[in-house]
């Protein structure tokens, strides 16, 4: 196990001070200046600049900040070739998923994956389809649950389930009937950000028909499914586009309707992801197994 006081040292460094990495690491903050002493008094450096409030790396600081992270790398990928050695799944995986999966399809399936392999320790950032490529490209999560059209070719793509998009507006009690996508954007748009996955696929199939975003009235932008929701229960003059997946509940009471649009259907597929070139950690092989597994599908038949 790596030591303690390296854990400490990258609390420190990431929020410069004593009274937050003691929070983070639910130490005392005598306990936090102890083991930074420790670790000056072994290399023989000082590692942090203390000014009044202010807290700052020295040279030696920063330099040990970047081997401190390399080590405790290290560490995880030992842990994971001494367990594969002896054929169990444990250690750590850190997933990161974009906002429709991680607010709709992820969840569900984690119970039962932690039941079956309790010995992995899981987590999960949350992000748009671009920040959870940028987070695998950094290197700060192992497998990534993406939505959208646009690939990186530094990143490998696994088909995970398909998806739909729909215009959805407040309920009025009545199914609405088919409308021409000309109408249907003529309404103010409620969509999703910059970066999202949801946002890309519209673009493109807007595109397709030759209509530009910037040819539409916006709104707004939101960065989630939820608040797009909540905007469009107070704005009936809206539309706003999201994921079928998301919509069970205000369907299901008349607070929000699908708007049919003619001729036009916006399919998407979630996809795994991960770094092109590397293999998969044994951790995140037996999560996309697991996956394929509740959601009924085959990645190497569906692409």
């Amino acid at each position: 196990m790596p030591d303690f006081r390296l854990r400490v040292f990258q609390a420190v460094a990431r929020h410069l001070s004593f009274t937050k990495a003691a929070q983070e690491l639910c130490i005392t903050q005598p306990a936090v200046t102890k083991h930074i002493r420790e670790l000056e008094r072994s290399y023989e450096q000082r590692l942090f600049e203390r000014r009044g409030n202010r807290v700052s790396l020295t040279e030696a600081g920063q330099l040990l900040l970047r081997y401190a992270g390399q080590v405790h790398e290290l560490h995880h990928q030992l842990a994971e070739q001494l367990h594969t050695l002896h054929d169990t799944t444990a250690g750590r995986l850190r997933l990161g998923a974009s906002s429709t999966l991680a607010q709709y399809v992820v969840p569900p399936i984690l119970p039962g994956f932690q039941a079956r392999y309790p010995r992995v320790e899981l987590t999960l950032l949350i992000g748009n389809s671009e920040q959870v490529a940028e987070a695998l490209l950094r290197g700060e999560i192992d497998l990534g649950l993406v939505e959208g059209q646009v690939k990186n070719r530094d990143l490998h793509y696994e088909f995970l389930l398909d998806d739909e998009l729909v215009a959805v507006r407040r309920g009025t009690g009545a199914a609405l009937a088919p409308q021409p996508l000309a109408e249907v954007l003529r309404h103010p748009l409620v969509l999703r950000e910059r970066g999202s996955g949801t946002l890309e696929v519209l673009e493109l199939a807007l595109r397709d028909r030759g209509i530009r975003l910037a040819q539409c009235r916006v709104a707004i932008y939101l960065d989630n499914t939820e608040g797009i929701k909540s905007y469009l229960e107070a704005a009936p003059e809206c539309v706003g586009f999201v994921s079928v997946r998301g919509l069970k509940k205000e369907l299901a009471s008349g607070e929000l309707a699908v708007v049919p649009i003619e001729e036009l259907r916006l399919t998407r597929h979630f996809e795994a992801v991960w770094l092109q070139g590397q293999p998969l950690l044994r951790a995140a092989e037996q999560f996309l197994r697991y996956a394929h597994q509740q959601f009924g599908t085959d990645a190497h038949n569906q692409k």
